[in-house]
């Protein structure tokens, strides 16, 4: 089957929610423990848009939405505004064909044209299948933060990876020189 990336609509928002709320209640992608509404995810969408940061949808020949990816600030501070981070979710029924992979790819492109240098990525550290995946996109583990979180009754470790968008370039400041 052939599926299209493009970028995310208003009305794509309720397939987006469904998504969203199902990493929240059954998986370890999100250490979020309650589900969110439609108004937040218009939210996000809007915050998305503000900051001229994509909303990637892969959809199937009917339009559908069968996974989204983005990314946001790593930190809300001027010294990382070069530094993002990223989330890719894909609706349960679609796990396992590869659609996280091409969204990633995706989304990692469009970090390439809106002057990013480092993509980040917090993953669950038992996710090996998650890891796999950022590897083989080039990432590398940056670290591991030994039960940072809490979900469904036990401790989490965090993996952090990051991918160098642009090796060797120059800091903003030192291009102008």
């Amino acid at each position: 089957m052939a599926y299209v990336i493009r970028d995310a609509v208003p009305a794509d928002l309720p397939a987006i929610l469904d998504i969203y709320n199902d990493a929240v209640l059954n998986t370890l992608a999100i250490w979020n423990e309650n589900t969110v509404d439609l108004s937040n995810r218009q939210q996000w969408f809007d915050a998305r848009q503000t900051q001229a940061y994509p909303i990637l949808v892969i959809v199937d020949h009917a339009n559908v939405p069968l996974g989204y990816a983005s990314f946001g600030d790593w930190r809300p501070f001027e010294g990382f505004r070069h530094t993002v981070e990223h989330s890719v979710y894909v609706h349960p029924d679609q796990r396992g064909k590869r659609l996280g992979p091409q969204l990633l790819a995706a989304l990692i492109e469009r970090a390439k044209t809106c002057d990013k240098h480092v993509m980040v990525a917090a993953i669950e550290s038992a996710n090996a299948a998650s890891i796999h995946v950022h590897k083989q996109l080039g990432f590398v583990t940056s670290g591991r933060m030994p039960q940072v979180g809490i979900k469904f009754g036990r401790w989490l470790d965090l993996t952090f990876m990051q991918l160098m968008l642009n090796p060797g370039a120059l800091a903003p400041q030192e291009r102008d020189q």
